[in-house]
């Protein structure tokens, strides 16, 4: 981890009406695919530390995204530019965060 950086894990839910597949369209998996390609700038960028999500989709599926940033405010305009938060199919929340330990 780099120097002065800090470190943030926001907490993604995809919202109701997404538990069901029956209420997936393009729509919701072009967003998908942004916030995908999204999260793989930020890795090109070394700003992500990483992602991912829980298996299935049900009422208990979560994902995080783990993020370096200068400051907290960095790490909120980021998570508010996820296209699955900025286009309202994910609900998220964000904290300071610290990585223990990691795997190399």
């Amino acid at each position: 981890m780099s120097g002065d950086k800090k470190q943030f894990i926001y907490v993604l839910r995809l919202i109701p009406a997404l538990l069901n597949d029956s209420n997936w369209t393009k729509r919701e998996e072009d967003i998908v695919d942004r916030h995908f390609s999204r999260l793989q700038k930020l890795l090109n960028e070394g700003k992500l530390i990483l992602a991912g999500k829980t298996a299935g989709i049900d009422e208990k599926t979560f994902g995080i995204v783990i993020l370096e940033a200068d400051s907290y405010e960095e790490a909120l305009e980021l998570m508010r530019i996820d296209p699955a938060v900025a286009e309202g199919i994910m609900t998220a929340e964000l904290y300071p965060y610290h990585v223990a330990l990691m795997r190399r």
